[in-house]
Formats: structure tokens, C-alpha cells, sequence
């Protein structure tokens, strides 16, 4: 196991997330250091509720790795800043996004309740979100065992989807897309790209639509890219580490998520590389021993 240096923002606490920490820190431990990013109190409150032995350390300096003791839970220290927990998690998401850029450290994510934000402020999302505060362009790139996908839309209505099918949008998101899995501190091998048809069939010579026409005609120009190909039928017959590269959310996360044994939601165009484990927070599992670790050590591991 190589040694890491990484932050964790511990996200919502009312889910798995500290659970699965505390399940993971045994694996962990060794020869690594991260640091927690939260409340202090709000995990403390947590680990009592599960019977845990771990103990807290307290980092003073979130920049020194060297306050770190792999017997304890280490964690900085974020203060609430208001009654309104969606207030809390975005000013927690900001320090987290200060001390990666600066450090170029790992940040891992966990999951949060987005709709406790989204009927407060305008959030679409964490990838979205920080793109929003590093004032660049983000997509969001789910790593899985199997195959890899990348979805042009992400956490939009469906029947708007049709609205972003336009050739220069689509082309730039493309070039970009192609440009950032080449970073070489992004450690990313695709053996495939494969772009996957808007309408059934591939729209059926425009008969169901003029999307797919656009797809095909920029897809000619990027020969780095093959397709579109039907979404009905891309993922029966795929060679391994294939980037597909669908039109919308669900259509690749459905089967990203029944055929990858573990995910990794990673973010693409930062200065540091952001991932986060392939759930939700599943508050109404919690305490009841039922977390599964795979994504987030997957994420820790990366």
C-alpha cells in the first residue's frame, strides 16, 4: 500500500459517512496520513452513537501532516457558522477547496444531501459547485473496475437534455474532456472511448429526432472517439477501462452502477484531484452496521 497525504470532508453526518471511516480506519492507517475536515463535535456526538473505540485527534495546522497520529481519528476543526446546517456544509466545502488548491492534496468528498442546500441556494451539485468556485469548467467522470463513464449532462431535468445538444457546446466539452483525462497527474488509461447515442437507436436516420445527427457529424471530427453507438446495447460486449461518454446522467450511471463492483465519482478540470465515493448518504441505514467501505477506500486508495 502506498503512503497518501489526503483531506476528507466529512460531508452530511446524518448518513453512513462516518461509519464507513471508522469501518475503513484499520485498513488505512498504516503508513498513511488524512485528515478529517468537519465538525469536531458532530463527529464526536457520532462515535458515541456507535459504541466506538476510536479516539479524536485535533489538528491544529490542517497544512502540517506531522500533527497526525495514525492510532486517532485526526480531524480540523471547522465551527458551525449559523443554525442552518446548509450554510455549514457550503462554508466546510469552501476551506476544504482552499487547503487542496494550496496543498494540491487529494480531497475526498462525502456525501452530502443536496436537496437540504438546493431549496436554499442555487446548487446543482459538488462537481458544479466547485467549478463554480475555482472558476473553471468541471465534469464529472465515474471511475469504475469494469468501465468508466462521463456524462455531457449531469444533474439537470431530463427533458432539458435535448436543449444542450448543440454542436459548439458539445464540441468544446469534448476537446476539454479529451485534453484533461491526459494529465499525467490524473493516472487515467482508457482503452475505449465510446460516445453513446440521445434518442433510441441512435434516433433512427432523424426520424425520432435531429440530436443524434448532431452527435454523429462532431464525432467524425474527434477520431479519438467512436460511436455514437444505441445506449440499448453499449454495455453487453465492452473491453475493459471503456470511457463511455453519454448524454445524460442516468444513462450511464444505471448501468455504471450494476456492473462496476466499486465507483469512484472523480472530478475533472481541478487543480487537485477531488473524488468521492459512488453513493448517496443512506441516512436510514446508519447505526445499523450495514456500510459497505469498497467505494470510499477505493477513493482513499486512488
Amino acid at each position: 500500500m502506498k503512503s497518501f497525504k489526503k483531506y476528507v470532508f466529512l460531508g452530511d453526518c446524518n448518513s453512513l459517512n462516518i461509519e464507513i471511516i471508522c469501518k475503513s480506519f484499520k485498513k488505512l492507517k498504516k503508513d498513511n496520513s488524512y485528515i478529517l475536515l468537519g465538525n469536531i463535535n458532530e463527529l464526536r456526538k457520532y462515535l458515541r452513537k456507535l459504541r466506538s473505540s476510536i479516539m479524536v485527534n485535533e489538528i491544529i495546522n490542517p497544512y502540517n501532516f506531522k500533527e497526525c497520529d495514525d492510532n486517532y481519528l485526526n480531524i480540523f476543526n471547522i465551527e458551525n457558522i449559523s443554525n442552518e446546517k446548509y450554510k455549514n456544509i457550503l462554508n466546510q466545502i469552501q476551506i476544504a477547496n482552499i487547503l487542496a488548491n494550496k496543498t494540491k492534496r487529494d480531497l475526498i468528498t462525502m456525501p452530502i444531501n443536496k436537496s437540504i442546500i438546493k431549496k436554499n441556494t442555487d446548487f446543482t451539485g459538488m462537481t458544479e459547485y466547485l467549478g463554480k468556485l475555482n472558476k473553471t469548467s468541471t465534469s464529472m467522470l465515474m471511475l469504475g473496475d469494469e468501465f468508466s463513464v462521463v456524462p455531457y449532462t449531469t444533474h439537470i431535468n431530463p427533458k432539458n437534455v435535448h436543449k444542450n445538444i448543440q454542436t459548439n457546446s458539445l464540441m468544446n466539452f469534448l476537446k476539454e474532456l479529451l485534453k484533461l483525462i491526459k494529465k499525467k497527474e490524473y493516472s487515467l488509461n482508457f482503452k475505449d472511448i465510446i460516445f453513446i447515442c440521445y434518442n433510441p437507436h441512435c434516433g433512427e436516420s432523424g426520424t425520432l429526432g435531429g440530436e443524434d445527427i448532431t452527435i454523429n457529424n462532431l464525432i467524425k471530427k474527434l477520431p479519438k472517439v467512436k460511436g455514437p453507438i444505441s445506449a440499448d446495447s453499449a454495455f453487453i460486449n465492452y473491453k475493459k477501462n471503456t470511457l463511455f461518454i453519454t448524454t445524460y446522467h442516468d444513462q450511464g450511471l444505471i448501468p455504471f452502477k450494476l456492473l462496476n463492483k466499486f465507483g469512484v465519482n472523480f472530478t475533472l478540470g481541478l487543480k487537485y484531484r477531488r473524488l468521492s465515493p459512488a453513493h448517496g448518504t443512506a441516512h436510514d441505514k446508519k447505526f445499523k452496521n450495514e456500510a459497505d467501505t469498497s467505494s470510499y477506500i477505493s477513493c482513499m486508495l486512488f
